[in-house]
């Protein structure tokens, strides 16, 4: 049986991985520990209102205020691209970096608490630099309110996530809190959606009263939102870790790629991401043009939102009674479903759009919610494995996989409708282009969803597995005190 497991002394023998799994697999008729009590919901929902202000953003920096910038200020296109290309990599190296300094973070405040709240104050200036600019700016001013905001989302986003696996050690709970999280920022996004229609109502073409509003959303609650974060839960103490040498990005790197575990997670996420950016880069032109029904783009994206908050506490239970992993699994696998039920598309079939439309949004939210969660149990193993605890830099690759999924989900989807002659600009297109279109919309979420189904079959750390590590991991704390 290959080894994966040590002692809790970091320098002991390993311990056969068997010696965790085989007393849960083999004897699974014999007496279960009282479950833990719940974590009241109040506290949950105290925890994940820093989730609003950051994921309010998310939306309105990638579609809203590159045009904004360049229909006021004149920006090219280039320069735009060039300047969000670049705040792209710098965002990508800033989470590892935060993810390292805040595992290694002493004080009397905690490990999170101190990221959390320095970042909330640089991404508020950021937020407030982008979204309410002065007049004759120039494209210096865009790189660099950008390069504060995205370096405050690392501040907040990385610790937040890894306190949130932290707040317990529990299995199903881990999925509870990550649930909670998930419906808060959620709903953020479908505030943010509706401010554009809303403000189009009342003041038609007022592009800085648009942009201003969904600023307003990322201000006016970010601190209350840290306020009750930061009081919401007692960050647990944390054992001193075996001395040694800091890690370089080279030996971070080997670290993260010797983590298998981790590495299933990390790129089964980048399927799913991969998939959903494909969908969002498209659903539009196959809505508007494919379809030939302009006035149902919006009200459909923001149903497949509502119905993926709604689907969230629903995922929780099936996971509750089934696993994260199979959770995960099902959820792909309906996604793949879903997805090739698209090629029964025909122009003007609104009744089986609106179908698949929900029938999406339902689905969406499963991989994700249990990937996020998965990634603590995998912290905890390699702190039982290793004596190191590493939460907040495993939450960074993660960080960087739902990132570089989006990315090259664009950079693929895109170039492969437009090598088909399909052109958003033109009144007409081919009905070659136009089915070309609709095969990248549905078979390119397709394929990933299948695969990201494919790297979770037979995940070893489940609940019995995980519950053996948590175990030890209290055996050894209660040693160290």
């Amino acid at each position: 049986m290959r080894r994966l497991f040590v002692n809790p002394a970091p320098t002991s023998r390993d311990i056969d991985m068997a010696t965790i799994y085989a007393p849960f697999h083999r004897h699974a008729a014999s007496p279960q520990p009282a479950q833990p009590k719940a974590i009241a919901g109040t506290r949950l929902a105290a925890f994940s209102a820093l989730a609003v202000p950051v994921y309010a953003a998310q939306v309105p920096i990638s579609n809203f205020v590159p045009a904004f910038y360049a229909q006021q200020f004149g920006f090219s296109l280039t320069v735009l691209g060039a300047i969000f290309l670049a705040e792209r990599i710098w965002g990508a190296l800033a989470d590892p970096i935060v993810g390292m300094l805040c595992d290694r973070t002493r004080s009397r405040f905690g490990r999170r608490r101190p990221w959390l709240a320095g970042g909330a104050v640089l991404y508020g200036l950021a937020a407030l630099a982008i979204f309410f600019p002065p007049s004759g700016i120039s494209p210096l001013y865009l790189g660099a309110a950008l390069f504060a905001f995205y370096l405050g989302w690392a501040m907040i986003q990385i610790p937040y996530l890894a306190w949130s696996g932290e707040i317990s050690g529990e299995y199903h709970e881990r999925t509870r809190i990550a649930t909670f999280m998930t419906v808060a920022g959620s709903s953020a996004l479908l505030l943010v959606l509706l401010l554009p229609t809303l403000v189009d109502q009342l003041q038609p073409g007022d592009d800085r009263l648009r942009l201003g509003a969904m600023g307003a959303v990322i201000l006016l609650t970010l601190l209350p939102g840290a306020w009750l974060t930061l009081r919401a839960f007692p960050e647990p103490p944390v054992a001193d870790a075996p001395r040694g040498k800091g890690l370089g990005l080279l030996r971070t790197l080997r670290l993260i790629a010797g983590e298998k575990l981790l590495l299933r997670v990390i790129l089964s996420d980048l399927a799913v991401t991969f998939g959903q950016g494909v969908r969002g880069a498209l659903f539009i032109f196959v809505v508007t043009i494919y379809m030939g029904l302009p006035q149902w783009g919006s009200a459909l994206l923001l149903s497949q939102f509502v119905f993926g908050i709604a689907a969230g506490p629903i995922w929780m239970q099936v996971a509750k009674r089934f696993g994260k992993h199979r959770t995960a699994i099902a959820g792909e696998l309906v996604q793949v479903t879903i997805n090739l039920g698209l090629l029964l598309l025909v122009p003007g079939d609104v009744p089986l759009l609106i179908g698949l439309t929900i029938a999406q949004g339902l689905a969406q939210g499963a991989g994700n919610l249990m990937l996020r969660s998965m990634v603590a149990d995998i912290a905890d193993e390699h702190r039982l494995r290793t004596g190191h605890d590493r939460a907040a830099l495993f939450y960074s690759s993660f960080s960087i996989s739902m990132k570089a999924g989006m990315a090259l989900a664009v950079g693929v989807a895109l170039p492969l409708v437009g090598a088909a002659g399909f052109d958003p600009s033109v009144a007409h297109n081919t009905p070659e282009a136009l089915r070309v279109l609709l095969l990248v919309f549905a078979l390119g979420p397709a394929i990933a969803h299948l695969a990201s189904a494919a790297l979770l079959r037979g995940f070893p750390l489940d609940e019995a597995a995980h519950a053996a590590v948590r175990r030890k991991l209290d055996r050894q704390l209660a040693t160290n005190n």
